[in-house]
């Protein structure tokens, strides 16, 4: 969208007045020129949500699922995101698939 990036230098606090706009009344312009419309507006709240609330859990519960950090050689590297690019899977993926098969 090429905003994302842009996301950390908007910040709400104490300080900040939010105001209720109607957007087929009042036009607002994104950064990139864009017209804010409603359905536009639901869109990017979507995805923020999205974003902050991060990937489902693997249990599929509403919890977070652990995070497990691992260094690897760099060729053990590669080859986990070959296979992945080669599965159409993500390589955490690989290594999840991994571990379960061995543990």
């Amino acid at each position: 969208m090429g905003t994302r990036n842009k996301a950390s230098k908007y910040r709400v606090d104490g300080a900040s007045s939010i105001e209720d706009v109607d957007l087929d009344e009042v036009e607002v312009r994104l950064p990139d020129g864009r017209r804010l419309t409603e359905e536009l507006a639901a869109e990017l709240a979507a995805d923020t949500i999205a974003r902050a609330v991060g990937r489902p859990s693997l249990s599929g519960r509403a919890e977070r699922s652990p995070h497990l950090g691992v260094r690897v050689t760099a060729e053990l590297n590669e080859r986990v995101r070959r296979r992945a690019a080669a599965e159409g899977k993500r390589a955490s993926d690989i290594v999840r698939e991994a571990l379960e098969h061995y543990v």
